[in-house]
């Protein structure tokens, strides 16, 4: 169903790096490296690191995603886009509406842009709470369809929309995919709300996994990772 067969495993999962502090970052790669060779930086940790961050994952033969999630003046954030050039970036994020698409596409070097459709924090009712017509799924293959024909190499998307879009739009779409967790957890008290497991993931056609929480919070991280290697290969 999908073209990531030729993903690395150990590049299958990104670790979101969601932390305070450049030296929590640090020693979460360390522990998982012998196994994971992608991680992402967020708004938060980038905030307290700038690039350090992103250079010292870099040194280390990692790649990252660098997640900002650019959303303002297509002049601005072309010029963004622009200062992520030749910094070892593998993956960036911006807002899927056209003009900024439009703006990052022009801008980007060797990079790659995902343009993000809905946050996996957003659910149906809050569509509805908006006076949203439709569903999810629709709202997020429209806008990955759009993100697409303007030049964007993949989306941010949950898991349970992943499959139409794999189905849709082929094998060369890049379709990362927050909120995974392992297939033992209730998800309860989650600010995820469209979560599925790293299996079912790649099975509905996921590239990437972004896994945060379960694996930086767990006792022994490279079992967690494992788990999830072993559930990506059942997928597959």
């Amino acid at each position: 169903m999908s073209s990531s067969g030729t993903i690395p495993l150990n590049e299958k999962i990104i670790i979101a790096l969601d932390v305070e502090r450049a030296e929590q970052a640090k020693e979460i790669v360390k522990k998982c490296e012998s196994h994971a060779g992608f991680y992402k930086v967020g708004l938060q940790l980038f905030m307290a690191s700038w690039f350090e961050t992103v250079d010292w994952i870099v040194s280390r033969g990692h790649k990252v995603m660098l997640d900002l999630k650019f959303f303002d003046i297509p002049e601005t954030v072309k010029l963004a886009v622009e200062q992520l050039n030749n910094r070892g970036v593998t993956l960036a994020t911006i807002h899927g509406n056209d003009p900024i698409i439009r703006a990052a596409v022009g801008a980007r070097g060797d990079m790659k842009l995902l343009a993000v459709t809905v946050l996996t924090s957003f659910g149906e009712e809050d569509m509805r709470e908006m006076g949203m017509t439709g569903s999810v799924e629709e709202l997020v293959f429209f806008r990955a369809k759009r993100a697409m024909e303007l030049g964007c190499d993949g989306v941010v998307s949950s898991g349970l929309e992943a499959a139409r879009m794999r189905n849709e739009l082929g094998g060369r779409l890049l379709i990362v995919t927050p909120g995974i967790r392992l297939a033992a957890e209730s998800g309860s008290g989650d600010d995820q709300k469209r979560i599925v497991t790293a299996g079912m993931a790649v099975k509905n056609g996921a590239s990437h996994l972004v896994v945060g929480r379960p694996i930086t919070k767990a006792k022994d991280p490279i079992k967690v990772i494992e788990q999830m290697q072993q559930d990506i290969m059942q997928g597959a």
